[in-house]
């Protein structure tokens, strides 16, 4: 079997085919791995048939879909992981959906999500007595509660139907409409409707689950999904509750982390707990939910001669022990046992006791929190254990916690960052907007006194320890450069808006036409460059200040009309 098989031209954006459009707003493609007796693990099906993959793409996806030998899964196994594009292929429909979704869902540039629904079952027809197959949803959204559900619904079909059952469902897929920020959306599949509703970076922050009235005309009656990125936070904590202020801390540094798990489902949701924890802050460090000894970046993540990436790894196998006997932090978690009422709690040991095999459930690490244990709120959660509390309402007071923790450290950046904008009244039309001030560290700081976290915070600690630190992490320099660029294109659309309202006929007047010529070539620029961030301006701007480039370009002679009527 030729894992290659069926694959056409490559697709450097979005889709190669128009027809494919719809589909590939969700997908970068669908595919089917198996265990092939020569080859070892190999693609055997991929929709559409005319993405092409590159060669370390494609052995990335097969490694990764199945999981480790040491897991002995049996039945069916869902999980994530995530692997680095070979080749970009970004578009501009993905700057769309990014400028208007929170920046924790927006689209991957360099990397792909997998989704996978593993199928191990006993089969006396098949030589190894086996029957081993994943079904892998390839796309760049990190929509996992939304892909697994659809993996529910389509992977036991799929199994039981084969190829017919695929195609069936891309091109349903393929008559969905596209992600879009903000909106309700009905997603028909396999004669089941799923209602979802796509986040805003307008959204109040963990606001009330979605409620829709749903339409009677609807059969079956559809299918609401409450997220479509959210997991159960409370199950994947529930056996580091006493330490979860640790977690959070090294999540926000940026700390590098390795999570040693039992099965590829516990590794790879715990990884995406920790991911999600620091949330509204986007996780700018590399994270893979589920990582193996085949991975292409195995040996760049392992070496020794350095020290370690800033990167999260979920793994299986206990080879990894002594592996990663160098990094900082290493969370064994074994399977959930009871103590009593409560899910048994890991301890903090030494980094030096993680030597053998056989090691213990707990969390190794030297680190010592800046921020004291919120004993008050662990006490809350174990109550609710106690009181058999459903796991959602859990999950729901868990993430609460985690945003409000968050955003006790962000807000007193924002409202710094905000500080460092030039006035409005300091924009004006004849001159370049201005500069935005320079982030000053110690400036900074010295605001905490009166406006730090303490005022929305009952959290003691280290707080101003914690800040310094976060400004070596890779976390500090991605939110601090998505800020830089709201805030610069703030300026331009700022710029462009008075522009707009200046008399730009009047000031022409009595100019020369070399003058005039460098006013129309300056301001087709800047409308180029509106058009290509996707600026926000009011209403009009944009239309009124093409009218008065049109009226100036014919005002001017018919051979400097030409040059400039020609497309740049």
């Amino acid at each position: 079997m030729d894992p290659s098989d069926g694959f056409g031209s490559p697709r450097h954006e979005a889709t190669a085919d128009p027809a494919w459009a719809s589909f590939c707003s969700w997908l970068e493609c669908v595919c089917v791995v198996t265990f092939d007796l020569e080859l070892g693990q190999a693609i055997e099906l991929i929709y559409p048939q005319d993405v092409k993959l590159t060669e370390k793409e494609k052995t990335s996806i097969c490694y990764l879909s199945f999981p480790d030998s040491y897991s002995g899964c049996l039945g069916d196994t869902k999980f994530t992981f995530r692997l680095r594009q070979s080749v970009g292929r970004r578009s501009s429909r993905e700057d769309v959906y990014n400028r208007d979704a929170p920046v924790t869902l927006q689209k991957e540039t360099a990397h792909f999500f997998g989704y996978v629904y593993f199928r191990q079952v006993k089969d006396v027809s098949v030589k190894r007595g086996y029957f081993q197959k994943s079904l892998v949803l390839v796309s760049k959204l990190p929509y996992t509660h939304l892909f697994h559900s659809l993996l529910q619904i389509i992977a036991p079909e799929y199994f039981e139907k084969l190829e017919p059952c695929l195609e069936t469902v891309c091109n349903e897929i393929d008559q969905w409409p596209a992600p879009t920020p903000g909106q309700m959306l009905t997603l028909p599949v396999l004669g089941v409707i799923l209602q979802v509703r796509i986040p805003s970076k307008t959204d109040k922050p963990a606001g009330s689950p979605v409620r829709q009235t749903l339409k009677e005309s609807l059969v079956p009656a559809p299918m609401l999904l409450q997220t479509i990125h959210e997991l159960d936070m409370f199950k994947c904590f529930q056996s580091v509750l006493f330490h979860l202020q640790m977690m959070w801390e090294l999540m926000l540094l940026g700390e590098p982390l390795v999570v040693m798990a039992p099965s590829p489902t516990v590794c790879s949701e715990t990884i995406l707990a920790l991911v999600s924890s620091i949330s509204p802050l986007k996780f700018c460090c590399d994270f893979r939910p589920y990582f193996t000894i085949h991975d292409s970046e195995f040996r760049e993540y392992t070496t020794r001669t350095q020290a370690p990436p800033n990167v999260v790894l979920g793994v299986t196998n206990p080879f990894f022990i002594k592996t990663f006997q160098n990094w900082p932090h290493v969370v064994r978690l074994g399977d959930i046992r009871m103590a009593g009422d409560l899910p048994k709690q890991v301890k903090v040991k030494k980094l030096s006791k993680l030597k053998t095999l056989d090691t213990k459930p707990g969390i190794y690490t030297s680190y010592k929190s800046f921020l004291h244990k919120d004993k008050i709120f662990v006490k809350r959660l174990l109550k609710g254990i106690q009181r058999k509390r459903p796991s959602e309402v859990q999950s729901a007071i868990l993430r609460r916690h985690l945003l409000e923790l968050t955003q006790s450290f962000i807000i007193p950046l924002e409202r710094y960052m905000a500080s460092l904008m030039p006035l409005q009244r300091s924009v004006t039309p004849w001159k370049t907007p201005p500069q935005i001030r320079p982030f000053n560290q110690d400036e900074f700081l010295s605001t905490l006194d009166h406006a730090g976290p303490q005022l929305t915070s009952l959290l003691r600690g280290d707080w101003m320890g914690l800040y310094r630190k976060f400004f070596r992490s890779p976390n500090f320099d991605g939110w601090y450069r998505q800020r830089h660029k709201e805030m610069t294109q703030k300026l331009e659309s700022l710029h462009l808006e008075v522009i707009c309202d200046a008399d730009l006929l009047g000031w022409t007047k009595d100019k020369s036409e070399v003058e005039i010529v460098d006013l129309i070539l300056k301001l087709k620029e800047k409308l180029i460059k509106a058009g290509q961030q996707q600026l926000q301006v009011k209403d009009g701007v944009l239309d009124k200040l093409n009218t008065f480039i049109n009226s100036m370009i014919s005002s001017l002679p018919q051979d400097q009309q030409a040059l400039l009527n020609t497309p740049q």
